[in-house]
């Protein structure tokens, strides 16, 4: 009898052993790390730099400044850097940024706060805002009419341009998520009812709606308070300087 429980006690003792040793084994197996064993650690490219072309350079060499530096809540669509504009072509190529004279840049400044005052969901966007002279020329060239009719949408480079000067911008307003607003007409729209000087006619006859107005009221009264002017053949030029005046301030951008 007492051989049979030491027996049965040593039978007990292998089986604790043998479990105890087992369990280590399989904490010893266990990850030390608190990732899961899949993780995988992906590497952000590098940014690459922002390249700078001729043309850009051109202007920086102008003492121009990027709007964008000076105004960040603004937003750019250069029309011309693209072929959605009345010429069908792109006569900027790599730009992608507006550049002003430094002073009319500072001016849009207050007109972005303006607009802000009165509804802080908008903001403004440049289509447009110095254009070399030698770009002028390339659209003028481009345009296959007689000149009395290329002057209704490009100002003759020999006389030069407030465009050449880098004091007039071509802009709207538009929602801070990028949407314009509805003016009615397109930008470069060569039509009668792109005119401010036309608008009262196009909303009597329904072609212009209140709301389209009063969103190209909102614009001028937002570029007024920055002291750009606009003129009456296209709802999105405004001029910051008459072109003699900006003869006196600056030199020509060609």
């Amino acid at each position: 009898m007492l051989k049979r429980s030491f027996y049965i006690i040593g039978i007990s003792l292998f089986v604790f052993i043998s479990c105890k040793d087992n369990s280590n084994e399989t904490q010893s197996i266990e990850p030390q790390s608190d990732e899961p064993e899949d993780t995988v650690v992906v590497m952000e490219e590098p940014q690459k730099p922002y390249f700078i072309d001729t043309l850009e350079q051109k202007l920086i060499d102008a003492g121009l400044v990027n709007v964008q530096d000076i105004v960040p809540e603004v937003l750019i669509d250069l029309r011309y850097s693209t072929t959605n504009n009345f010429m069908k072509q792109d006569v900027y190529g790599h730009l992608n940024r507006a550049y002003l004279q430094p002073d009319v840049a500072e001016d849009l400044k207050k007109c972005i706060a303006f607009l802000e005052s009165k509804d802080s969901t908008l903001t403004l966007l440049i289509f447009d805002a110095v254009r070399p002279r030698s770009v002028q020329q390339i659209m003028w060239d481009i345009l296959d009419m007689p000149t009395s009719e290329k002057t209704k949408f490009v100002s003759n480079p020999k006389n030069g341009s407030v465009h050449n000067y880098g004091a007039a911008v071509d802009i709207t307003i538009a929602k801070k998520t990028g949407e314009p607003l509805d003016m009615g007409a397109d930008y470069d729209d060569i039509r009668l009812i792109a005119y401010p000087r036309h608008e009262q006619a196009y909303l009597d006859s329904g072609m212009l709606s209140l709301e389209q107005i009063e969103n190209r009221k909102l614009l001028r009264e937002t570029m007024r308070a920055g002291g750009f002017s606009g003129i009456q053949t296209e709802w999105w030029h405004f001029n910051r300087f008459s072109r003699d005046l900006c003869k006196t301030k600056y030199a020509i951008v060609e």
